[in-house]
């Protein structure tokens, strides 16, 4: 029997959602230290790669989280792939980023920071929980402000910004009731 898509939606809703917002938290975490700790060629790099590899790190941690995203049994969900293509999205709007940080390498800590928050928005559609509205609405407003209210410390203070937003998001997610 083929379950509705409004099943499947209701199945996708139901998981912990933990994985990748940790991935996250840890990559910009590392990435904040970075900027402490070394040149801002060093951040860059750490920008670029850091936030590359928080797909494979949620793979990593999903086995922790009780999400398994590798898990070959488990039946095939619409959203799983809706959510793929929000992922592809962020990635695909690097080709923004890029060319701005060619300009002003400065600016790197706040298009990468806001571009790849923007696929909150239809996750919060997808839930229907209001958790990735509130992410991406204060993850861009914060890191606009930081970006403007602390250059010089662009690269400390706005990972870190998206750290604690990554934080709060977490509670939420791990405190929101399940459909």
């Amino acid at each position: 029997m083929k379950i509705t898509l409004e099943e499947q939606r209701i199945e996708f809703s139901n998981q912990p959602f933990l994985a990748t917002p940790l991935a996250g938290l840890i990559v910009w975490t590392i990435i904040g230290f970075a900027g402490i700790f070394f040149s801002d060629f060093v951040a860059v790099w750490s920008i670029f790669i850091g936030t590359g590899s928080i797909v494979y790190l949620g793979l990593f941690l999903s086995k922790f989280t009780g999400e398994n995203f590798l898990d070959k049994s488990k039946p095939k969900n619409e959203f799983d792939t809706l959510f793929l293509f929000t992922a592809g999205q962020a990635i695909l709007v690097y080709a923004i980023a890029i060319p701005f940080f060619l300009v002003d390498y400065s600016s790197l800590p706040m298009t990468v920071g806001i571009l790849t928050g923007l696929m909150w928005l239809p996750f919060s559609w997808i839930i229907k929980h209001w958790v990735g509205i509130f992410h991406a609405i204060t993850r861009t407003l914060t890191v606009v402000a930081l970006w403007y209210l602390l250059p010089e410390h662009r690269f400390i203070a706005i990972p870190f910004s998206i750290v604690l937003i990554y934080i709060v998001t977490l509670v939420i997610l791990k405190n929101r009731k399940k459909i």
